[in-house]
């Protein structure tokens, strides 16, 4: 028996012109934006700070990012770095703060700011796949019930931990910590670390403060088992825009 097939209605020759138009733009609007860049080149941290302002052009805000080449092999545990940075200027970003906490330790997180507060309850919410915060903060006791999250929040990168300061008794400054701008930072398989640490809107200044911030930071957790050159390379972008090579020194001696 033939079985029928409903035959689909494809877009007309008018769609495909119109997709056409809009993915070449795209192109031709990255190859202006990277035309004048010498990719071999070692920039200062104030002249490319200076560059990737100008070249973050987009209709939005655009993120300003950091990405670190560390000379750690991350599949060794005595070679992991992991932290987390107070930005000095802010990240630019609104963070929604969830917090595992009972009693006084859950009213103390409402008055802090925390967005949603919970216990069984909350495990119960965010169990499902609904998560309606972008850092998670636990106190010590609740940590045996967020634990069992762990196949939900491990994989976005938000399990409370005490090393990163969101498994804490000092809920009050944990949530004012992650609403004020602190990032966290962690070492990927590849060896590098990559953060958003302000936004194009910021002025020079701002930008630069908050990148040696950040570099400090993850130098400061050179794990015991590196060896040799720790910090390789270090590069910044804007969301949409190209990236620039920073000479380390101007970074490391500022």
């Amino acid at each position: 028996m033939r079985r029928h097939v409903k035959s689909q209605v494809l877009p007309g020759p008018w769609a495909f012109r119109l997709w056409s138009k809009q993915m070449s733009k795209a192109p031709k609007r990255i190859a202006k934006n990277e035309a004048d860049i010498d990719r071999s080149k070692y920039y200062g941290l104030a002249d490319a700070v200076k560059l990737v302002k100008a070249k973050a052009n987009a209709k939005f805000d655009e993120t300003i990012e950091i990405a670190m080449n560390l000379g750690v092999d991350p599949r060794h545990a005595d070679q992991m770095v992991r932290g987390v940075c107070a930005l000095p200027n802010g990240s630019g970003r609104k963070v929604r703060v969830g917090v595992f906490a009972k009693g006084a330790k859950a009213e103390e997180a409402k008055k802090a700011g925390a967005d949603v507060v919970g216990a069984e309850d909350l495990f119960e919410i965010v169990n499902k796949g609904t998560l309606d915060f972008d850092r998670c903060i636990a106190t010590p006791d609740m940590m045996g019930l967020v634990g069992r999250l762990g196949k939900v929040l491990g994989p976005r990168g938000m399990m409370p931990n005490p090393k990163v300061g969101t498994v804490t008794m000092d809920i009050t400054a944990a949530v004012k910590a992650a609403k004020g701008g602190a990032v966290e930072f962690r070492v990927e398989k590849s060896g590098i670390v990559q953060a958003g640490i302000g936004k194009a809107s910021f002025t020079e200044e701002q930008i630069a403060g908050n990148i040696r911030a950040f570099v400090d930071a993850v130098n400061k957790q050179k794990p015991s088992g590196s060896k040799g050159t720790f910090l390789k390379k270090v590069s910044i972008s804007s969301t949409m825009g190209p990236g620039f090579k920073l000479d380390i020194a101007s970074v490391s001696a500022a």
